[in-house]
């Protein structure tokens, strides 16, 4: 099958996974690499840029639902708006190998976590401590963000697990990564038009396949029970912290 064949399924793919459970950008940055020809910091770049418009398109959908809960999701994205941009400058200069080696086994860490916990064990999760839950999901969203700009991975990948981790609803993670994706995508862009390198020709087909398949993969979401979703998202955690790892020699 020709490359820029494997490319568009891929990027479909990843819509998919992006609007049914928030996790899929993780998949672009190695397709990009081996199918468009690009670096693997151009290819973090390009990949992050896409994530604005795949963040746009699932806010919108999954608000037309009532799937997104506000008071969660705003000091997220509050943690995520600087941090992206330190993440892209951390990017033009510091081997991301290390860090990478560290978000994989973090991933790994919250899936194995979700998998074996029916519900997350903080009770600030659960709004009894109002002030503390907004600290802890600023925490969250500090560490998307950074963890986004660096590594290209559009935030989601990060912000579902830990939220799911310490109880917070899985549809309301998803929900919520949607507008993360957007702060964490542009603000990381920014520092990559400033120290990095995007390619806008392959960006734009790229985007509009995820965007077809983000579509797809809301109506997923919706239709999967809260339970079954919650040992998704843990099951693609582990695979998704498992590939991170397989392809660290890449990153070197």
């Amino acid at each position: 099958m020709p490359d820029i064949l494997w490319l568009a399924l891929t990027a479909f793919g990843v819509g998919i996974l992006t609007g049914a459970v928030g996790i899929g950008g993780i998949l672009l940055i190695p397709a990009l690499s081996a199918f468009a020809g690009l670096g693997v910091r151009e290819a973090m770049a390009t990949a992050l840029f896409t994530f604005i418009f795949t963040g746009i398109t699932g806010t919108v959908l999954f608000q037309r639902r009532g799937s997104i809960n506000w008071r969660i999701t705003l000091p997220v994205c509050a943690g995520a708006l600087l941090f992206s941009f330190l993440g892209a400058w951390a990017n033009a200069y510091t081997p991301v190998t290390l860090l990478n080696l560290i978000l994989a086994c973090v991933i790994l860490f919250a899936g194995v976590y979700t998998l074996a916990s029916k519900h997350g064990s903080l009770a600030i999760a659960k709004s009894q401590r109002p002030a503390a839950q907004r600290m802890l999901l600023t925490a969250i969203g500090t560490v998307t963000g950074f963890g986004a700009g660096l590594t290209g991975v559009g935030g989601p990948v990060l912000s579902v697990p830990l939220m799911v981790v310490v109880g917070f609803p899985a549809l309301a993670s998803i929900g919520a990564s949607q507008a993360i994706q957007i702060i964490a995508a542009s603000s990381g862009t920014l520092g990559n038009l400033r120290f990095g390198s995007i390619d806008f020709a392959v960006a734009a087909p790229v985007t509009l396949l995820e965007i077809a398949g983000v579509f797809a993969g809301t109506h997923i979401a919706h239709a999967i029970d809260a339970d079954s979703l919650r040992k998704f998202v843990a099951l693609l955690c582990i695979g998704v912290g498992i590939f991170v790892m397989l392809r660290l020699e890449s990153l070197t």
